[in-house]
């Protein structure tokens, strides 16, 4: 026989830290700007974005260069798989 799940009432003040970053995250949504929004010009968007993304002279729009925060996802992508690769791989027992 198997019994339903119950929520788990630990700490309250996880609680109270949740609420309290959600409202720090919503008044700063709220009060900052965003700018204004610029078209790419003629020609290519996706070497556009790469020239951008690498901080290259030939980018046709402003930007900074995300080179280490690029290196930084590909690091953090590459060990979810891996760690998906050693929990999905069956472990053989010799019985």
């Amino acid at each position: 026989m198997t019994t339903r799940p119950r929520l788990y009432r630990g700490q309250k003040t996880v609680g109270v830290v949740a609420v309290a970053l959600f409202a720090f995250l919503a008044a700063t949504f709220l009060t900052s700007g965003f700018g204004t929004s610029e078209a790419f010009p003629a020609g290519s968007v996706t070497a556009s974005i790469g020239y951008a993304m690498f901080d290259l002279p030939g980018a046709d729009i402003g930007g900074e260069g995300f080179l280490v925060s690029f290196v930084l996802i590909a690091v953090v992508l590459d060990a979810a798989l891996d760690g998906a690769v050693m929990l999905a791989k069956k472990d053989e027992d010799d019985s």
